[in-house]
């Protein structure tokens, strides 16, 4: 991360309907985070597909600040998928969590 200074706002989505942001519900999880911690431990999941996204909030507004459309803030995704114009589709972010120690480590990316 480019800086510990706000939250980190992380969607773990377990379908594309809810993915990236988590705003529909659908079984989603959305956790708010001190960035300073840089890690987060979720316990409980079921088994299933799944996908995560993570936005660095900086100044902790609740979302992800753009500039012309352009992401001014920190993000990253499970997987660490190409990004194009927008957030990569579910799939491209989709990992398998089997019950087991699953981990998903998220390269945060920074574009402005």
């Amino acid at each position: 991360m480019r800086s510990s200074r706000g939250l980190l706002q992380v969607c773990i989505a377990p379908a594309p309907s809810v993915f990236p942001d988590c705003r529909d519900g659908g079984g989603a999880i959305k956790r708010s985070i001190p960035a300073s911690a840089g890690q987060l431990r979720v316990t409980g999941l079921a088994p299933g597909d799944y996908a995560v996204a993570v936005i660095h909030d900086a100044n902790g507004n609740g979302k992800l600040d753009t500039m012309m459309g352009i992401p001014r803030e920190g993000f990253g995704f499970s997987r660490n998928p190409a990004i194009g114009f927008g957030p990569p589709r579910f799939t491209a972010a989709q990992f398998p969590l089997t019950g087991g120690s699953d981990r998903q480590e998220v390269r945060m990316r920074y574009l402005l």
